[in-house]
């Protein structure tokens, strides 16, 4: 498995990659090509952007997107997105995505990996086994608009 750092020149490739994850199960979203273009055109367009594709055997597998953050007590790398498309989940692609950040914020005096993950599918379990902890003290909060 090869791991590189994801220029723009990665945008189609990581929007096939996330439409077959995020479209199959558990996920069953309707993302199109139009809307992961754009989502993650926006993602790679932040200043302080850091991104990482992996390819296993020649072809892209998954990817892993964030971006550095300042904050009073340390500096942080948020991770926006990471996922791996359903051929090569299970081989090992997200632990090696995840290690690669962990060694990324290491290297650049980053104190503190943050994401955001859904409770209640798989992918919660596969963060605590990959020692994420649960911050009890936060909540993700919404507000549905009807436009």
């Amino acid at each position: 498995m090869e791991i590189t750092s994801i220029t723009e020149s990665h945008l189609s490739q990581c929007a096939a990659i996330m439409i077959d994850a995020y479209n199959a199960p558990p996920w069953n979203c309707q993302w199109t090509s139009e809307k992961a273009h754009q989502y993650l055109a926006e993602l790679i367009d932040h200043k302080d952007f850091v991104g990482f594709i992996i390819y296993d055997n020649n072809e892209p597998a998954g990817a892993i997107l964030g971006h550095k953050k300042t904050w009073w007590t340390n500096s942080q790398l948020m991770i926006d997105e990471l996922f791996v498309s359903p051929a090569s989940q299970k081989k090992g692609c997200g632990k090696k995505l995840l290690q690669y950040c962990e060694d990324y914020a290491g290297t650049n005096q980053i104190e503190l990996l943050v994401l955001m993950t859904n409770r209640y599918l798989p992918v919660y379990n596969f963060y605590e086994m990959m020692d994420y902890t649960l911050a009890d003290q936060y909540v993700f909060m919404f507000k549905q608009l009807n436009l």
